[in-house]
């Protein structure tokens, strides 16, 4: 069954997020992940608007987005995003 990754982060330093943002794509596409969104303009439909960066993967499972997320390359990315950003990060199975 599919699994999506949300992310919510709290950027305050765009620079030292930057060089984390680059390792990222080439660490999810070993574990089988995709980027679905990956920030951008949001429309806000209804609700109060929340300055909190968006990214949205898609992985094959559950299981595959924890390895990701553990693997030693992803640890290692996370030192990169520490004191530039305050994330969240949210696992749910999709429908298939």
């Amino acid at each position: 069954m599919p699994a999506y990754l949300l992310v919510r982060a709290k950027v305050t330093d765009m620079e030292q997020y930057g060089e984390y943002m680059k390792l990222t794509p080439g660490i999810v596409e070993k574990y089988g992940g995709q980027f679905i969104i990956r920030g951008g303009d949001k429309l806000i439909l209804e609700g109060p608007d929340s300055p909190e960066r968006i990214v949205l993967l898609k992985f094959d499972s559950s299981e595959a987005a924890r390895r990701m997320y553990n693997s030693d390359e992803y640890q290692a990315a996370i030192k990169l995003r520490q004191g530039a950003a305050e994330a969240s990060f949210i696992v749910m199975e999709g429908v298939e």
